[in-house]
């Protein structure tokens, strides 16, 4: 999309901000839009239309007006790798700050009990199951 600008009320500065849609292949395709802050992070990352791209981001709400918005802002791009699995750090590039990845999602048996069972500690008298 056209990159959009002005200037900040608060600090007098400049500002200038740019989205994209980010669609991820298959079936049925998803997709989502995120958005780049910063003129120089826009010309850095110069992303082009078609091309295949890993985005890590970060995500943040915000409300106005008694409305939530959802705020999807790329940190990274990545190009020339496949896409990692939710909780898979991509090789050279460290986690955002105050961030910690997923651990890796187990399949679900359909017998499980609900919510997962941990094993009793010796001495405790404690029936809840968290």
């Amino acid at each position: 999309m056209q990159p959009r600008s002005g200037v900040s009320a608060r600090t007098g500065n400049p500002w200038m901000m740019q989205d994209y849609v980010l669609e991820v292949p298959g079936t049925y395709p998803k997709r989502m839009v995120f958005n780049i802050f910063g003129e120089e992070r826009i010309k850095q990352f110069n992303i082009q239309l078609n091309e295949d791209v890993t985005v890590q981001f970060d995500i943040d709400a915000r409300e106005y007006q008694g409305r939530w918005f959802n705020d999807i802002r790329a940190f990274n791009i990545v190009r020339g790798q496949v896409a990692p699995t939710v909780g898979t750090p991509v090789p050279g590039v460290a986690p955002a700050p105050g961030t910690t990845p997923f651990p890796p999602q187990q399949p679900v048996s359909q017998n499980a009990p609900f919510p997962p069972q941990e094993p009793a500690t010796e001495g405790s008298t404690d029936d809840l199951p968290f």
